[in-house]
């Protein structure tokens, strides 16, 4: 599979997850991946910016778009809902050399976000859609960036958009579109939809579609691939404290071997290495405080003892967190039930959108204040 000139020997993309995928997690990935398997194949996507914050080169912005000098492609995603906005910051993105790929955010089914128009809720505007897509691509003129763009099957089941997303992203210039296969009343509760990436597959047929939605293993990812006949996976909750989930799926899809899972002495020098990252990216203070969310999907299934999880979730120093995993058992196997969905699930619900939202889906007026609340990232 490529994307625009970039071809991925496995077709597997991480997806931008906010407040994970910063520099210090895809590191992490990639040396994984390299020492279990030999190489670096896929493509790790950074956590998701704002288009107006990264124009406004926003200081905390910035800093979420930092890259490991061996890190490529670099891939950048950006939330937007204004072309305008949405052509300044690619084509700042270009002319600054920021990132070599640039991944487009319709996905988020958050209520502060679709209630002013964003994330999921704007490719029910199709009209609007295609010219933040097309904006996008025009920003990259004279570069060999792509633009990819992911979205969801739609608001609820009653107004699916994907359909139309994946044309219209194909019309205007995309060099890819992924489907996460739930609407945003969904959120990331029950199952997903496999079938409506078939669907979308069947629909678009001149870039690849990528499926996302409930790959928790390797064989989930050949398994989509081979029911929907999509051209690749995202991959999201399920590389939750399983960073070397990238080289399983490496091995998966170059016919070798599948790497030994880690017991819990291998987790716990990963848990170090994630800690001493995070720590270089932030400062001690923030990147413990960053770790404490992973160790708990790190820990998931593992024999570690409520007493010793509590002091883990309150660590404060490298050293501290050093020691505290040295208490841990180290001949214990990875376990059967680490397996499945992590992070946030939520429950179905109604979906905030604004006022009149569903009457017109060809207007094409930009949501008010839908980008300001999210000024930073």
């Amino acid at each position: 599979m490529r994307i625009g000139p970039f071809p991925l020997a496995s077709p597997v993309v991480l997806a931008p997850m906010a407040g994970v995928t910063n520099v210090a997690f895809r590191t992490l990935c990639r040396e994984l991946e390299q020492a279990r398997v030999g190489t670096v194949s896929g493509l790790y996507v950074c956590e998701m910016v704002t288009a107006r914050a990264l124009v406004e080169r926003h200081p905390v912005t910035m800093h979420m778009t930092t890259f490991a000098a061996d890190e490529s492609p670099r891939s950048l995603q950006l939330y937007t809902v204004d072309p305008a906005t949405t052509y300044k910051a690619v084509k700042m993105i270009a002319d600054d050399g920021l990132a070599d790929h640039v991944d487009m955010n319709f996905g988020c089914p958050v209520p502060k976000v679709t209630r002013r128009g964003g994330g999921a809720a704007l490719p029910f505007k199709r009209q609007l859609f295609g010219q933040i897509v097309a904006a996008a691509v025009r920003g990259t003129e004279g570069t060999d960036i792509p633009v990819t763009v992911k979205f969801r099957v739609g608001i609820d089941d009653e107004h699916h958009t994907h359909l139309d997303a994946g044309k219209i992203a194909e019309s205007e210039g995309a060099a890819a579109v992924a489907l996460h296969a739930r609407t945003a009343a969904q959120r990331y509760s029950g199952t997903a939809d496999w079938e409506q990436i078939a669907a979308l597959k069947r629909h678009v047929q001149t870039i690849p579609v990528l499926g996302n939605g409930d790959i928790f293993e390797a064989s989930d990812a050949l398994t989509m691939m081979a029911m929907t006949g999509c051209d690749g996976v995202v991959i999201g909750r399920g590389c939750l404290g399983r960073p070397w989930l990238f080289a399983e799926l490496s091995a998966a899809f170059t016919d070798n071997p599948s790497p030994t899972p880690p017991n819990l002495g291998e987790v716990a020098d990963i848990i170090r290495r994630h800690g001493e990252l995070l720590t270089a990216h932030f400062g001690e203070d923030k990147g413990m405080r960053d770790i404490r969310k992973h160790i708990g999907w790190y820990l998931h299934g593992f024999p570690a003892g409520s007493e010793l999880r509590r002091a883990l979730a309150l660590v404060k120093t490298c050293d501290e967190l050093d020691s505290l995993l040295g208490r841990l058992d180290p001949t214990a196997p990875f376990p059967a039930a680490a397996g499945g969905p992590r992070g946030r699930q939520g429950s179905p619900s109604r979906v905030a959108l604004p006022d009149g939202w569903l009457t017109d889906r060809d207007d094409c007026t930009v949501p008010v204040g839908a980008d300001v609340m999210h000024s930073g990232g």
